[in-house]
């Protein structure tokens, strides 16, 4: 086993100094960091462990400019203040982490022209993009996909590789569930308009009541998916006599009953409330029943999808589906007479 020399006071490693002490060629070295799909995974290890005890840290801006590869990734979400989407940056970064690459995190406010900005931004600093619930038109999504790889979360654009999480059968069996407890009309308080995962979930919750013989859907707009969302659109929804309501999201869900608690609706005692994604869902007041996304598995596997493509794996037109499931919790109970049904 060799030893490992210690780093000269006030010096700065090379890869020439990691690559004697590791016993390796300098071109090894430089493998290890920028393309370790090209090795044998101990000796990735066995580099980066040398490199690390000697505090090398490879010159990325220089090895991109000069290569075109700059071992690190853009992950573009519209809001990263909602829920949902940290637990899905953490799986991404784990992922990237685990091959060696960074991970640029960028923020469009659920704004498409400042994704697109974004987007334009890191085209020239990063080898790939992953776009999570992307608000652009199509085309412009393929023109960014032309200039550099891209993996969409949440968007299903052919051609281009996704992750999807698919709310059927979590949606079905809120229905179910609210059928089972009374409730015969049951409203939906929707998400953004360009949102694939709200043009989704309201198909799959039209279907899930069409199936169902005297059941009735109305739909309440909110505004965008936030918690002061949720308590403003309280007002409309109480006036369409619904018993029940499923929230585009958990953040929507949460502001809808702080509004009830505000206008003296008591849930479920009175009313009836379901979210989607469950990701704080166990953590409100009543905890709230919820359709549940594995959020942090949708950015693993974006994030490895989008690794096979820089290495060359033909996945262009890849399509990976995760599935949601009920969970029942607090916030849904018997229908009250005093609603109706």
């Amino acid at each position: 086993m060799s030893r490992v020399p210690a780093q000269a006071p006030g010096g700065t490693p090379t890869i020439r100094e990691v690559a004697e002490a590791a016993r390796v060629s300098r071109a090894t070295v430089s493998r290890a960091f920028s393309r370790p799909d090209l090795l044998r995974p101990e000796t990735v290890a066995h580099v980066r462990a040398v490199a690390t005890r000697l505090g090398y840290t490879p010159n990325v801006v220089a090895r991109g400019l000069s290569t075109g590869r700059y071992a690190t990734i853009a992950l573009v979400v519209p809001d990263i203040a909602n829920p949902f989407f940290p637990p899905l940056v953490r799986g991404a970064q784990r992922a990237a982490d685990a091959a060696g690459y960074g991970v640029f995190l960028g923020d469009s406010d659920e704004d498409p022209e400042r994704e697109d900005a974004l987007l334009a931004r890191f085209t020239g600093q990063v080898e790939g993009i992953v776009l999570a619930s992307s608000r652009l038109d199509a085309a412009l999504v393929r023109r960014h996909a032309e200039r550099r790889p891209v993996v969409l979360v949440n968007r299903d654009l052919e051609g281009i590789p996704r992750v999807l999480i698919d709310p059927t059968g979590g949606i079905s069996a809120a229905v179910d569930h609210l059928t089972d407890l009374g409730h015969r009309r049951i409203a939906y308080v929707s998400g953004p308009q360009p949102s694939w995962a709200h043009q989704q979930r309201r198909r799959a919750l039209r279907r899930a009541v069409a199936a169902r013989p005297g059941l009735e859907l109305v739909t309440v707009a909110a505004r965008r998916p936030t918690y002061d969302s949720g308590i403003a659109c309280v007002p409309t929804l109480l006036a369409t006599g619904v018993s029940a309501a499923v929230a585009f999201d958990d953040v929507l869900a949460q502001g809808m009953l702080a509004g009830l608690a505000a206008a003296g609706i008591a849930v479920p005692k009175h009313f009836s409330v379901v979210g989607c994604d469950d990701v704080v869902a166990a953590t409100t007041a009543p905890p709230l029943t919820t359709v549940s996304a594995q959020t942090g598995e949708a950015g693993r596997a974006a994030v490895e999808l989008l690794l096979a493509v820089l290495g060359n794996a033909d996945v262009r037109d890849a399509r990976y589906v995760l599935d949601t499931h009920l969970v029942i919790r607090s916030s849904t109970g018997a229908v009250s007479a005093s609603r109706g049904g």
